[in-house]
């Protein structure tokens, strides 16, 4: 579950287990409305006012989040499921990456992960703001009266939110027998070993390459040993504030790392097939071009590995690793 600090300045909480289905004990707030909107898509314009009379679910995500990515297949399936019953769901997308606040990025988001429903291109965090949001992946449940009667951060407690709608649609809630089945493909945060790490200068405090991780152009190398929770550049690479980018002719990423997935968050100006390697053998190539996350390792375990990436020309960009 990321966490952004203001000015640009995110961190991710990678133990993004349930924090819980809260429910405000005092007075009911009532939802803030939509500020700052850049664009609405799957739709005219909304507001909130204009949705009273309707169970509406706020989903705060971004699409190079994969704490989002895995709870989307909950939200669409809320949404196809009880549309015709009085739901609405209003995807906030919030980015955390200037590509993010692209349209056509957002569009084909949206096609690529099949969101039917209204999505809200909140490019400066003005709705963030008014609700006065922390976290990526975020709901917020409002009644019909426009007052948010519940809340939850993170992924997780799904069966909990779907009663909670069910309860404001008038339907009897599931039982666990009843519930839709668990997702067999989801993490188990307790054995993840690996948090989020970043490639820009803003918040790389896991880049173990000798040469530092100021911003600059320049030649890097890898350490002989990486510790766990470490990563190296070899070759020439820019280091921006929020992403590295390749500039010689080839270049290496490796990693020590504790998880059973691992992903990265990149782009290319070209397609560019990359190379990986775990511990020495061969991964499914993968290609990079459009700005967004990418699976490099799918494994069986959560033991630590050392991953290497190897991409063969240049203007290849890394933002992220996350894990799973």
């Amino acid at each position: 579950m990321r966490h952004p600090f203001r000015n640009a300045l995110l961190a991710c909480v990678l133990a993004a287990t349930a924090l819980g289905l809260t429910r405000p004990a005092a007075a009911a707030q009532t939802a803030p409305e939509f500020a700052g909107i850049a664009a609405w898509q799957n739709s005219k314009p909304l507001t909130m006012r204009q949705l009273r009379g309707k169970v509406v679910l706020i989903d705060f995500w971004a699409y190079s989040c994969i704490n989002c990515l895995r709870t989307l297949p909950h939200v669409t399936r809320w949404y196809d499921q009880y549309k015709d019953k009085g739901l609405v769901v209003v995807g906030v997308h919030s980015p955390e990456f200037p590509f993010e606040k692209q349209e056509a990025n957002v569009r084909d988001a949206i096609a690529r992960y099949g969101i039917h429903y209204p999505v809200a291109q909140d490019n400066d965090l003005a709705t963030w703001d008014a609700w006065d949001n922390q976290y990526w992946p975020a709901e917020y449940l409002v009644d019909q009266r426009g007052n948010v009667i519940a809340h939850h951060f993170g992924e997780g407690n799904y069966l909990e939110m779907e009663n909670a709608i069910r309860t404001l649609l008038g339907l009897p809630p599931l039982t666990d027998d009843k519930a839709p089945a668990t997702d067999t493909d989801a993490p188990d945060f307790a054995r993840i070993g690996s948090p989020e790490m970043y490639f820009g200068s803003d918040r790389s405090q896991n880049n173990a390459s000798p040469e530092g991780a100021r911003t600059g152009t320049r030649d890097f190398t890898a350490p002989s040993r990486l510790d766990l929770n470490q990563f190296a550049l070899v070759g020439r690479w820019e280091i921006g504030r929020q992403n590295a980018s390749l500039v010689s002719a080839t270049g290496e990423i490796r990693l020590h790392f504790k998880a059973k997935k691992v992903h990265i968050v990149a782009s290319a100006n070209d397609p560019v097939t990359v190379e990986v390697l775990v511990d020495g053998k061969p991964q499914a190539p993968v290609v990079v071009q459009k700005s967004m996350l990418y699976t490099l390792y799918n494994g069986e375990d959560y033991k630590d590995h050392v991953l290497t990436i190897r991409i063969p020309k240049a203007n290849f960009h890394a933002f992220t690793f996350t894990f799973g």
